[in-house]
């Protein structure tokens, strides 16, 4: 979950395929955590239309004000995840 964290800690808006690939966490992990994280308000979800004509909307996560908190609380100091940084 920390890495999950990490790789949302720039509060930006990430589409869950980046950051599979980012934390090394497979589709089966992510998503649940990511369902969990946005029930408990630690990360917000919202759908995003696709950027090329005939692909199917996605949905774009990123880290809440709470979700920071704690991710600075679990790791603190801890600088946001490099791209290639995946499996940490």
């Amino acid at each position: 979950m920390i890495s999950l964290l990490q790789a949302l800690s720039d509060r930006q808006w990430h589409h869950g395929y980046d950051l599979m690939k980012e934390t090394g966490l497979l589709s089966g992990t992510l998503y649940p955590l990511l369902m969990r994280m946005t029930d408990q308000g630690l990360v917000e979800a919202e759908w995003r239309e696709p950027v090329q004509p005939g692909r199917p909307a996605r949905h774009a996560y990123r880290l809440t004000a709470k979700g920071y908190a704690l991710m600075q609380e679990l790791a603190p100091g801890a600088a946001p995840l490099s791209p290639n940084a995946a499996g940490i």
